[in-house]
């Protein structure tokens, strides 16, 4: 049985008595009195937003009637003298055209002249006006009487004759009537009819304060540019000079500007400086002519034209550069096809909005900008629309190894992918390669053509920072005369354009180690992406570029992420100035292997070398297998073109009689299909059999 005894009675233990605690309810605070309560809410009520919305509506709307009562005056008074002649003098003897300015005179003294004249005009004017007006009474009533006597005749009735005359006086009477009827409500709101038309003007010109101004006028949102603008922007530039000389224009200011014209997404106008205002000095405040025209500073572009004294503003509209452009032509078009010689490969498109085409005929090519700006992809567009002509060549070394060539493997001959030294060492003999081509050619017959053969290296500054040197010690970075990179890129710019053997080469940071001045200066198509300072952007493009208003400097790194200033004679530039921006249509991974497939089709198979070996024995039945690939049977020139690939050392002095050698005797010759000589892949697979097995009975005997 269980031990635990239950207790029936109730615990009246004091020690387990709970005690509550009542806690009382807060006082309730004390009312503010009535007139902090009605001060709070008349303060909350004059700065809410409403509010301050609706007095700067109201301000603005009474300050339209003020302004266009001033600009309808202003005009009043130009229209009756000769005020506005005397502007445009001062404005073309302010801007240094005398020429000009003695036209304005010219056009002054007539209208003076005129005004003179119809002034004395006004001494005999209330005579000849009293004659007039007595000869036109008496002739109208004449007449009148005359239709009369006509009626009364007709109708034998003498009392006609006045008729016409009393209907007259009857109609005459009516006007009058109309007019006592009219001029009572006339004179009450012609008062209101004029507020309202010069609150017209006002609006029309938003002539009103700043503050009274709508928001998205005041931030420059849509707000068009116009002479007006144009004038004060400059006037507020900060430069003592120009100022000076827009005040003594007074407000024919904006006869320093070209028309204003629509240019792609913005507007364009040209500014004929003032005596004794340079160009660069406009040009260096770019920051703050941007603000005055409510843009910001990548939405205004500041360039030289041709003209003297003259700089040329395009002013984007607000925003348009943050929007992408379309796709590149090569996406949508799948039919496309390129011409090395004679087409222009679809980059992008310029400011204006027009297509950016750039020719690469005998150009060698040199991007560069920071990092992660699209640099790869804009050589790689470059590179894709070549692709589609299928008699270029392409040599591709990537240094960067991320996998952003590798649509190039079966359309490459070459491709290497990396950024080790050893990388390094293959990609300078890649190049070198070129330069033994480039001399070959060189050394041909005179009107020998050749088709193209571009080495893209990207990546570039990793090759000119190596520290690796060969067996000779010679390095294969930096930039001196023994240096292997750098002596092979010299000379295929010195000589390579004239037998189609290019070098393109895209680049991050530029700087004199990892973009030596020779190498950068021997490019004929120079572009940039966005760059940290005006030095380096002079490296990538020149000191006339940037001069000239070239400025990737500026660029937004990570805004104007594709958009490039380019320097070269391949491109439609506009007269008298040094680079065009060009944003460039962005080609992702997947549609560049798209277009790379549509390359390959068009080609007869290409062998992509991945590795270059170097300095071992060959075995060149084995090699002639290997670069026949797949195919059945191959030109002898195109087996000695990929034999040269293969291993330049090797192969490269190699001529037909050569091929020929080393394949008689082993059934596998070469023979004649479709009237030219070719190699067979199963006669050349028999022949290494043959070999092998003839090489294994006399190792066994």
């Amino acid at each position: 049985m269980s031990d635990n005894v239950v207790h029936l009675h109730k615990n009246t233990d004091p020690a387990a008595v709970t005690t509550l605690t009542v806690v009382p309810e807060p006082a309730t605070a004390k009312p503010a009195p009535l007139w902090i309560r009605s001060g709070r809410a008349v303060r909350t009520a004059v700065t809410h937003d409403v509010t301050k919305a609706s007095a700067r509506a109201m301000a603005r709307h009474t300050l339209f009637i003020a302004g266009g009562a001033k600009i309808a005056a202003k005009r009043t008074w130009d229209g009756r003298t000769a005020a506005r002649y005397e502007r445009m003098i001062r404005a073309a003897e302010a801007a240094g055209n005398h020429e000009l300015a003695a036209e304005w005179e010219e056009r002054g003294q007539h209208f003076r002249r005129e005004r003179h004249q119809r002034r004395m005009d006004l001494i005999t004017s209330p005579v000849d006006a009293a004659k007039g007006v007595a000869v036109g009474a008496g002739m109208g009533v004449g007449s009148l009487i005359a239709l009369g006597v006509v009626m009364a005749v007709a109708t034998k009735d003498a009392g006609d004759v006045f008729t016409p005359l009393m209907a007259t006086v009857e109609f005459i009477n009516l006007l009058i009537t109309i007019v006592q009827v009219v001029w009572g409500p006339a004179i009450t709101l012609g008062p209101f009819l004029a507020l309202l038309a010069l609150w017209a003007v006002g609006k029309h010109q938003q002539a009103a304060p700043a503050w009274a101004l709508p928001d998205n006028v005041r931030n420059g949102e849509g707000e068009p540019i116009t002479p007006s603008i144009v004038v004060k922007a400059l006037r507020d530039l900060g430069v003592p000079a120009l100022r000076t000389a827009i005040k003594d224009m007074g407000d024919a200011g904006a006869g320093m500007l070209g028309p204003i014209r629509i240019a792609g997404c913005g507007v364009e106008v040209d500014v004929t400086l003032p005596s004794g205002v340079s160009t660069i000095e406009v040009q260096n405040r770019r920051r703050k002519l941007a603000e005055n025209l409510t843009r910001h500073e990548h939405e205004v572009f500041i360039t030289i034209p041709q003209a003297a004294r003259t700089v040329r503003l395009w002013v984007a509209d607000s925003g348009a550069l943050d929007e992408p452009i379309g796709p590149s032509p090569l996406v949508t078009d799948e039919t496309m096809t390129a011409d090395y010689a004679k087409g222009r490969a679809p980059w992008g498109q310029d400011l204006r909005g027009d297509a950016a085409l750039l020719s690469i005929f005998q150009r060698m090519v040199l991007v560069t900008g920071m990092s992660n700006q699209g640099k790869t992809a804009a050589l790689r567009a470059l590179a894709l629309w070549a692709a589609l002509d299928r008699t270029v060549e392409f040599r591709v070394a990537d240094l960067k190894g991320a996998g952003d060539w590798a649509m190039f493997d079966g359309l490459a001959t070459v491709l290497i992918q990396g950024p080790t030294d050893e990388h390094v060492i293959e990609t300078t003999e890649m190049v070198e390669s070129g330069v033994a081509e480039m001399n070959r050619r060189l050394q041909a017959k005179p009107g020998t053509t050749f088709p193209p053969l571009i080495l893209l290296v990207d990546e570039a500054q990793v090759a000119f920072m190596c520290p690796a040197k060969d067996e000779d010690k010679r390095p294969y970075g930096g930039s001196k005369a023994n240096s292997r990179y750098f002596m092979a890129c010299r000379k295929i710019h010195n000589q390579g354009r004239a037998v189609n053997v290019l070098l393109w080469q895209g680049t991050q940071d530029p700087t004199d180690q990892n973009l030596p001045k020779l190498v950068r200066e021997g490019a004929h198509t120079r572009a940039a992406l966005a760059l940290g300072t005006e030095a380096q952007a002079v490296m990538a493009l020149g000191e006339k570029a940037v001069n000239g208003g070239a400025a990737p400097h500026l660029l937004r790194p990570g805004l104007d992420k594709g958009t490039l200033v380019v320097a070269s004679d391949g491109i439609a530039i506009p007269a008298g100035q040094a680079a065009i921006t060009v944003r460039t249509h962005y080609i992702d991974t997947d549609e560049a292997h798209a277009i790379a497939d549509r390359a390959k089709a068009l080609r007869d198979g290409v062998l992509t070398l991945t590795v270059i070996e170097r300095g071992e024995e060959r075995d060149p039945l084995a090699d002639i297998l290997s670069v026949l690939g797949d195919k059945p049977r191959l030109k002898t020139q195109d087996v000695l073109k990929r034999l040269t690939t293969l291993s330049e050392d090797a192969y490269g002095a190699w001529s037909f009689t050569d091929l020929t050698r080393v394949l008689d005797g082993t059934g596998a010759e070469p023979y004649k299909s479709d009237g030219v000589k070719v190699v067979g892949r199963d006669r050349l697979a028999r022949a290494l059999a043959n070999r092998d097995t003839e090489g294994s009975a006399s190792v066994d005997g």
